[in-house]
């Protein structure tokens, strides 16, 4: 348990801190602060309650029972007794809460990350898009699948390395 004279901003500090350790159970590389889904964290002084507000990728994850079993888990370890999880729906999650960090985990681990915004027009002339290859950076790459290990994800092949490679579909 916390110290009493503990500050609201300081337990919304240690909070975070504990919370920079929560990875996302099916991609394990990135944290929940890395892929945005960590909305919100805050000290209820009436209640003497920390509250974290979190939300999913989509609203149908599967993942987000074990991220709120895990988050609830870091929290207690660290000293916060009474923990309140809130799933907000809205806004919805986007790829573009993912962090530059993030991105940049998913690359090293073999996962080609969402596309920016305006970085792929072939979607408005009915076109493929055109991925960059984690593996060897080519951008001779095919769709396999539109699913692949998870729902979030897309399954891709490069053309020219022979690698196949996840895709972290943009939403």
């Amino acid at each position: 348990m916390l110290p009493v004279s503990v500050s609201a901003d300081e337990r919304v500090e240690a909070a975070r801190h504990l919370l920079n350790s929560v990875c996302d159970p099916e991609i394990p590389v990135l944290t929940i602060a890395d892929l945005g889904i960590l909305r919100q964290v805050r000290w209820l002084e009436e209640e003497q309650v920390l509250e974290v507000v979190i939300t999913p990728t989509y609203s149908g994850c599967p993942a987000m029972n074990a991220i709120e079993v895990n988050i609830r888990a870091a929290l207690q370890e660290g000293g916060f007794e009474r923990v309140r999880i809130t799933t907000a729906l809205a806004p919805a999650w986007t790829t573009d809460w993912l962090s530059p960090e993030g991105r940049e985990k998913l690359r090293a681990f073999g996962i080609a990350p969402p596309a920016e915004a305006t970085a792929d027009k072939q979607a408005l002339l009915g076109q493929p898009r055109i991925l960059q290859c984690p593996h060897c950076g080519s951008r001779n790459t095919e769709m396999i699948a539109p699913f692949a290990s998870t729902a979030c994800k897309a399954l891709f092949r490069c053309l020219d390395c022979l690698e196949p490679f996840d895709y972290f579909k943009c939403h």
